[in-house]
């Protein structure tokens, strides 16, 4: 009997001692509460916890990884113990550097412009308030998004810095300020709704999510209404992008939201094919044998003094044997005297209508185009 009642003993302290084991025990690791459903973006994923929210970046150039994981803690609560790896971000975000305007006008469109205290390359902006904010001082010129002033970065008591990535790229100094720098991966995207999903983190950054919500799915059933329009039209005239600059040519991949934009706008795009993470250049003689016949051409430019025919064929010569040009379907949007940087993220719905009245009219009888306009 004495015998037995050790066994039991030891039977019961063997199964205690298995339940704690490594093999038998539940994860730590704590399951998220809710996880956000992302229709359209690929770069971002978001969940939440009880007492934070994850936000996970995917590296854009091997989207096996994950290159950025940022912790997101209401500054008003105490900061919890056990967070997972990543860059603490109280939120939300008081007083913000941003590297773009981009991003800067992303801000304006979630009604959180004055936690705005720096932005670079002030001269690409077109917003009324933004420019109004640089000439009062209320936001300050951070000097070149290449060479920030760092010194004014730290001078403005920021609580975090907005950039955009690039592959193999860093932020040098910036990165030894102690500074979150929060890497705003979304034009990387491949599909533009992809691109405007990325409001949804924004709006996490400056407790502005419900806002931030509500201008994604605007933005997704004007932009999928549009490209339901297009869908029904059998002709697809092809599409040049944009110019020549010094020897080459830049091309946007087939796969961008630039190129996906043009297909569902009704547009035969004729580098569709073309593969690559971003716009890559190409040879002259390549552009010359695979679209001088293209119906349209359509290119951005940032001069303000506007572009001609005459101006157009006299700069660049061999421009005159393109059939875009023969035929004057030549559309131009001019980056500084129209808001297309600024409303890119937000509304590509918007630019959308552009592409579908240029290249099918009778679909928008009454459009007034916002950014692209016939070349005279």
């Amino acid at each position: 009997m004495k015998q037995k009642c050790i066994k039991i003993v030891f039977w019961v302290v063997a199964v205690i001692l298995g339940s704690c084991s490594g093999g038998g025990r539940e994860s730590t690791v704590l399951q998220p509460l809710k996880q956000d459903s992302l229709y359209y973006a690929r770069g971002l994923q978001i969940a939440y916890y009880q007492d934070y929210t994850k936000v996970d970046i995917r590296d854009p150039w091997d989207t096996s990884k994950i290159r950025d994981s940022y912790i997101l803690v209401d500054r008003q609560k105490q900061l919890p113990e056990g967070l997972p790896e990543g860059i603490v971000i109280r939120t939300p975000l008081e007083r913000v550097a941003s590297y773009t305007s981009v991003h800067v006008s992303v801000l304006e469109q979630l009604r959180s412009l004055d936690v705005v205290v720096g932005v670079c390359e002030p001269q690409y902006v077109t917003s009324k308030e933004v420019l109004e904010r640089i000439a009062s001082g209320r936001i300050a010129n951070i000097g070149e998004a290449t060479a920030p002033n760092l010194e004014r970065i730290i001078d403005l008591h920021c609580d975090a810095i907005i950039a955009s990535p690039y592959e193999n790229s860093g932020y040098g100094a910036a990165e030894k300020l102690g500074i979150p720098i929060i890497e705003a991966a979304d034009y990387m995207e491949n599909h533009p709704l992809g691109r405007t999903e990325w409001v949804r983190f924004f709006g996490l950054l400056v407790g502005k999510r419900e806002l931030a919500d509500s201008l994604f799915f605007a933005t997704m059933n004007r932009y999928n209404e549009l490209k339901r329009k297009a869908e029904a039209i059998l002709e697809k005239p092809t599409v040049l992008l944009e110019r020549k600059y010094g020897s080459s040519w830049l091309i946007p991949p087939g796969d961008s939201y630039v190129a996906t934009m043009h297909k569902d706008a009704g547009g035969d795009y004729i580098f569709k094919d073309h593969t690559g993470a971003e716009s890559t250049p190409i040879s002259i003689e390549i552009v010359i044998d695979k679209a001088i016949h293209a119906d349209y051409w359509l290119f951005k430019e940032s001069s303000s003094g506007g572009t001609t025919y005459e101006e157009l064929g006299r700069d660049t010569p061999i421009y005159k044997n393109f059939d875009a040009f023969k035929n004057r379907k030549i559309y131009i949007c001019c980056t500084v005297g129209t808001p297309y940087y600024d409303d890119i993220t937000i509304h590509p719905d918007w630019i959308l209508g552009d592409f579908i009245h240029i290249y099918h009219p009778e679909l928008l009888p009454d459009y007034q185009p916002r950014y692209y306009f016939k070349l005279e």
